[in-house]
């Protein structure tokens, strides 16, 4: 099929029971085999077949299959959550001394399990660089150095890493490269493509894009993905229940048209704040004022709804006045669904980090998240625009 919207509206004949439309829910926990031998070479090839829903289950299977096909992977494999999915990720390419080159800005939870699970476990060693600039990860490298986390665009401000760059660097010294790459969906960026090792994404964001589902994905090469299913999936439990991979299944037929309309909208909005006298900096690499834009056009055939900005007030009373003000864009957490959402990073930075930590970040408390989702982009940009008259 040449066309995405084409693939990701049929599930194939084979995940069909009678005739039905849409594949059933498989809500079992094991499977049964017809004899002692039938059985027994299930067991020489877990990976690849049905014996107990802790490894595979078919209403995953077909996400799976859709997922790893449009990431340009060999196998995905769907987690209960993103973070079921970076963690194994980690575990994965970490061993007790194993160094870590990150960027700064990445999601707080994944630099949370570095710091405050596997450094103090593992004895772990973590360099955190900007990773604008392929030499900072030169510099960064180490003997010892076994996985390189990347985040791009990375969290609150968005900036780009160089991923051809840093996977041919990668794989000169032998590491392991890992993304989360949910910001742009697997329809805008294809990190593995371009030499990357791991793809992760939170599902619960643009792949479900109902907010109504919780779950993590991985992709990757065969030999990689099959050492982490029989370890870190498999021993870890981590797995996705049959019906959050049913609504996922719902979510990837439209993942097409709503990427299209969360981009339109987005650079819609984008392109307001920049121009507005109250916003200082607008984080978007779609904006053509976006250091990296020329990067941004290389590596991603596309941008999204989800954009950081900063208010020209750092005041707390202002911020809070513009925060509380807003209509459509409701507060919340998360991103990537259906309604349009605003969050201020500095609420739980502050709270995860030290003052000299939180500078170091450049985030004040003018920053904030938006998410924008598929309202009419009109009236989104009419109630931005109301609530930052009342500062």
């Amino acid at each position: 099929m040449k066309n995405i919207e084409t693939f990701l509206s049929h599930d194939g004949k084979k995940a069909h029971s009678k005739g039905a439309v849409v594949p059933p829910i498989y809500q079992n926990s094991l499977f049964t085999m017809k004899d002692w031998d039938d059985i027994d070479k299930a067991f020489d090839d877990r990976t690849n077949n049905y014996i107990y829903s802790r490894g595979n289950n078919p209403s995953a299977k077909i996400v799976e299959e859709k997922l790893a096909m449009i990431c340009g992977g060999d196998t995905a494999k769907l987690f209960a959550s993103g973070m079921g999915a970076v963690s194994a990720v980690m575990l994965s390419c970490i061993e007790k001394g194993s160094h870590v080159v990150t960027i700064k800005n990445i999601y707080g939870p994944a630099n949370n399990i570095l710091q405050s699970y596997f450094k103090p476990k593992f004895g772990i060693e973590i360099t955190y660089i900007s990773g604008t600039d392929i030499s900072e990860f030169e510099k960064a490298i180490q003997p010892n150095t076994t996985l390189i986390y990347l985040e791009s665009p990375s969290s609150v401000i968005l900036s780009l890493q160089d991923l051809k760059a840093v996977a041919t660097l990668a794989k000169k010294h032998n590491i392991k490269t890992a993304i989360d790459n949910t910001w742009a969906s697997p329809l805008f960026q294809q990190p593995l493509k371009l030499g990357i090792d791991f793809e992760i994404h939170s599902c619960s964001k643009y792949i479900g894009g109902h907010s109504d589902v919780v779950a993590g994905l991985v992709v990757g090469a065969k030999s990689d993905m099959e050492i982490l299913f029989t370890k870190e999936f498999e021993l870890f439990g981590a797995k996705i229940a049959p019906f959050e991979a049913w609504l996922l299944l719902r979510s990837l037929r439209t993942l097409k048209i709503r990427m299209d309309q969360h981009q339109k909208s987005g650079l819609a909005v984008a392109d307001f704040l920049e121009k507005h006298p109250k916003i200082a900096k607008v984080n978007f690499p779609g904006l053509k004022s976006f250091p990296q834009y020329e990067l941004a056009k290389q590596q991603m055939s596309g941008t999204t709804g989800l954009m950081s900005f900063q208010l020209k007030t750092t005041e707390l009373e202002k911020v809070k006045t513009f925060f509380n003000g807003l209509e459509l864009f409701q507060i919340g957490v998360s991103w990537g669904g259906h309604e349009s959402l605003i969050y201020a990073p500095a609420i739980s930075y502050l709270k995860e980090l030290n003052a000299a930590q939180f500078e170091g970040l450049g985030i004040s408390l003018g920053d904030m998240r938006i998410s924008v989702g598929l309202e009419a982009a009109e009236d989104l940009i009419a109630d931005l625009a109301q609530s930052l008259d009342k500062i």
